[in-house]
């Protein structure tokens, strides 16, 4: 049988010719019953504690749990997240080395035109410089030609004196008449 404060405060022992001292038991049972009151509204109040805190264990579990299925959601996310990049950029880089390809190509086509226009340009001016070479040797050799003194002609002089010559007078008494 459980003792409550009240029945240690209300106790009462029977008197005996030597027994106790009356005052002195009443005393200890009231400060018996003092504290055992305490200690019961101690183990109570402790009781609504532990019901709390099981109830808030229920709580925070419940919460972790959420938290856990919400991690390993979040972890799928960024595994998706992370292959779905590795694609892209992939994708990226395959359409950045076509390109870079492609510009190759042209700058490769480019600098083949060029080098082809430098011998065509080469082949112009070493001809160009041959012709003037010619046209200026040519040019040489009729000036030196006019700068000699022609050697002298015997014909040619011979009609020059002919030329030259003065003409004679014809005669007065003529033909025809007078």
């Amino acid at each position: 049988m459980r003792l409550t404060p009240l029945d240690i405060q209300n106790h009462h022992f029977a008197q005996t010719w030597r027994g106790y001292d009356p005052a002195e038991v009443e005393t200890f049972l009231r400060m018996a019953a003092e504290d055992y009151e305490a200690l019961v509204r101690e183990r109570d109040t402790l009781r609504e504690t532990v019901r709390h805190l099981e109830s808030r264990i229920g709580e925070l579990a419940s919460q972790e749990q959420t938290l856990r299925e919400t991690l390993v959601t979040a972890q799928g996310l960024a595994e998706d997240l992370k292959r779905t990049a590795m694609k892209e950029s992939e994708v990226v880089i395959g359409q950045a080395e076509v390109k870079a390809e492609k510009i190759l190509d042209a700058a490769h086509r480019r600098a083949a035109k060029l080098a082809e226009d430098i011998r065509e340009m080469k082949g112009v001016r070493s001809r160009l410089a041959s012709a003037v070479r010619t046209t200026i040797e040519t040019h040489l050799a009729l000036l030196e030609g006019l700068a000699e003194e022609p050697a002298e002609d015997p014909l040619l002089d011979g009609k020059v004196a002919f030329l030259t010559r003065p003409t004679q007078p014809k005669a007065a008494g003529g033909t025809g008449g007078a």
